[in-house]
């Protein structure tokens, strides 16, 4: 489309040149616009390449609805960029610029290399003819409440709408470093309080450094605060030297935004497909088999190797005991140990290990239907600079496609003359 480019295109700055900032600015330059990328790195999409471990989780497999299920925080606002700009529409995209797919568990998808390297690739490919500028955005120039340029640290670069893409606070080192949210403070928008999400979890139990490493997997989790269930999950974790990771503990600290976390704990059903008559049978049958050993000896069939000393110190059993001379209360405490493994918790690790930033740009003051600032005109914005977010799945980068679509497509047909 860049050979019928109008003389009069209206030139659009998109700050930021991460997967918001990417698709919003080819989207524009598709749609007609003259568009310049601001980016503050050598080269954009740092934070793209890191995604997935390396892989990418470009997006989900999933209907519109089927997203908006699994948004955590004003879920509402993205129905319109979700179903403008739907999980199939990235696909498409991706496919049509050369990149193909594969789908894994979850509806999970994937670059079929599993290289994030080839998504980046593309959206590059998407942005041609667009105009990349190496620089650091300061501000937006403000004239009778309109947006007509940003100040950067190499001069001012005029424009008639700018689309604000700088991501979150996480991950500074990809560029992610929460000047996004000086510069739309300084616009005149509400920043909500920033808090890390889809972030590991601290636990103060000196067991999850005895188990650094050991990953968990076909495991149930559930998560409480005090008496109160908030969350329940299947699936795959990790126990670190300070807590917990994976994906299961990401997506269960998008729930615990409000929490003083004074009785957070998670329990986990290390046997989640054994009910406990079945499973209590099972352990009867390991015993009579290992009778003579010490009981730290007699798991192993049961339980991971590094999980079994940790086991029976929940399970208040000293693990030289000889199998054959355990109680009923002793093996009554196994069987509840086995099904309900509990971790206290005592916080977040830093924003900075945060996949995404739950907080951002009030959305009451940002319209659902363009991305368009309510109070600044010209001004959009795209990404997790948005007060929303989402659980792990590939939901938070669609987030960011679907936004940075309809900005570019609506900051492309900002009217100049209404300036």
């Amino acid at each position: 489309m860049t050979s019928m480019q109008r003389t009069d295109a209206p030139r659009v700055v998109v700050i930021g040149g991460g997967a918001a900032g990417l698709l919003a600015a080819g989207t524009a330059r598709e749609n007609g616009a003259s568009v310049t990328v601001i980016e503050q790195n050598d080269r954009p999409g740092k934070k793209i390449l890191i995604t997935g471990k390396g892989r990418c989780n470009v997006t989900n497999d999933c209907t519109p609805s089927e997203f908006i299920s699994n948004v955590t925080k004003n879920e509402r606002f993205l129905y319109s960029a979700v179903n403008r700009f739907s999980p199939r529409d990235m696909q498409e995209l991706l496919s049509s610029l050369g990149v193909e797919l594969k789908t894994e568990r979850g509806k999970r998808v994937f670059p079929a290399t599993d290289k994030s390297a080839d998504v980046l690739a593309a959206l590059l490919r998407y942005t041609s003819g667009c105009t990349f500028l190496h620089a650091k955005a300061k501000a937006i120039a403000l004239d009778s409440g309109s947006a007509v340029g940003v100040v950067t640290d190499r001069g001012t670069v005029p424009c008639d709408a700018v689309i604000l893409a700088t991501g979150g606070a996480s991950y500074p080192l990809t560029g992610s470093d929460g000047s996004g949210y000086r510069i739309a403070r300084a616009a005149g928008h509400t920043v909500t309080p920033l808090v890390p999400s889809l972030v590991p979890l601290v636990s103060p139990s000196p067991l999850c450094k005895e188990m650094q490493g050991l990953s968990l997997k076909n495991v149930s989790l559930t998560l409480y605060d005090g008496n109160r269930e908030i969350y329940r999950d299947f699936g795959e974790m990790l126990f670190t030297h300070f807590g917990m990771s994976g994906p299961m503990i990401l997506s269960a600290s998008a729930h615990l935004r409000n929490t003083d976390f004074q009785n957070v704990r998670v329990e986990i059903d290390l046997k989640p497909a054994l009910d406990e008559p079945t499973l209590e049978r099972r352990i009867l049958s390991d015993f009579a088999k290992y009778a003579n050993r010490d009981v730290r000896n007699g798991l192993n069939d049961l339980l991971p190797q590094k999980i079994i000393l940790p086991f029976l110190s929940l399970s208040e059993i000293d693990p030289r005991k000889k199998i054959n001379v355990l109680t009923k209360a002793e093996r009554g405490r196994m069987l509840s140990t086995l099904k309900r493994f509990t971790v206290p918790v005592s916080g977040f690790r830093p924003i900075e290990e945060a996949i995404v930033t739950s907080g951002g740009v009030r959305v009451k003051e940002i319209d659902p239907k363009t991305m368009a600032s309510r109070l600044v005109k010209g001004l959009y914005f795209a990404g997790e600079i948005i007060d929303v977010d989402a659980y792990t799945g590939g939901f938070n980068l669609q987030i960011a496609f679907s936004t940075g679509f309809l900005a570019g497509r609506s900051a492309s047909e900002f009217p100049s003359n209404d300036k």
